[in-house]
């Protein structure tokens, strides 16, 4: 089992910046890819930050150039900086992680929510 604790989500103006951070544990072989995703009331959820075990990221064009996704392989875990925010940007944001386990088996694991409020 994968346990994800998600970290970093509040308030903040629009033009500014918070950072998302998720820690995964528990008994797997390695962590493939890591990423974050968003769900605004009313709207399915939505990618926005993927980064593999090599560390290839990808972001849709509505965060591209504003948010920047990485990756600790040592200590587990994923962080999704955001800045120039708006209020579009506001959602719960959930951490997603791809683990191998010892069974050779690939599983999808999601942290709880973390809530990102962003004003006018």
């Amino acid at each position: 089992q994968v346990q994800l604790v998600e970290s970093g989500g509040g308030y903040v103006q629009a033009g500014g910046s918070l950072t998302l951070s998720c820690a995964a544990s528990g008994s797997f072989v390695s962590i493939n890819a890591m990423g974050w995703y968003r769900q605004a009331p009313g709207k399915p959820r939505e990618l926005v930050a993927f980064i593999t075990s090599g560390g290839s990221t990808n972001y849709p064009d509505s965060v591209k150039g504003r948010f920047t996704i990485s990756r600790d392989n040592a200590k587990n875990t994923v962080h999704l900086q955001m800045n120039s925010l708006k209020p579009e940007d506001t959602a719960v944001y959930y951490c997603n992680v791809e683990v191998l386990s010892w069974s050779h088996r690939e599983y999808d694991y999601w942290g709880q929510g973390t809530q990102v409020t962003v004003s006018s």
